[in-house]
């Protein structure tokens, strides 16, 4: 029996934390297993922390730097689910991932998927995405 933890399992260990570094950085270590269920639930949760807006704002970029279908998925999801503040911070994060020259053009695309998902609030979540990137194409 391996005793460490696997590094999804630390982060799925840390999304749980009582301190919002270590649940921000849970949030910025789940992106690579945003396909796999139990990192996609807690990355979620992530998006809708209630104790800290840094947790939402971290995790968002995060996902839109990844910038997969499975990654902006999650961001939609927490979008219909978000009150007034936690959508302003989801929204910063994903365009603190879009600003720079490297700024991320996977985020549209991955929209314009999404916005035929057969999971209605992510096909919302996707619409309010395109909106806030000010992307007309989804």
């Amino acid at each position: 029996m391996p005793e460490m933890m696997s590094g999804l399992e630390a982060a799925l260990a840390e999304a749980l934390s009582p301190w919002w570094e270590q649940r921000a950085r849970a949030g910025r270590d789940l992106v690579s297993f945003a396909d796999v269920p139990e990192a996609a639930q807690a990355l979620v949760g992530l998006l809708l922390d209630v104790e800290d807006t840094a947790v939402i704002r971290q995790t968002a970029e995060a996902l839109a730097r990844v910038g997969t279908v499975a990654a902006i998925r999650l961001i939609a999801l927490a979008a219909t689910e978000a009150d007034d503040n936690q959508a302003d911070w989801l929204q910063t994060g994903v365009l603190d991932a879009l600003v720079g020259p490297d700024g991320v053009r996977d985020v549209a695309a991955a929209c314009g998927k999404l916005v035929r998902d057969p999971e209605e609030a992510v096909r919302r979540g996707a619409a309010d995405i395109s909106a806030w990137t000010g992307d007309t194409r989804c």
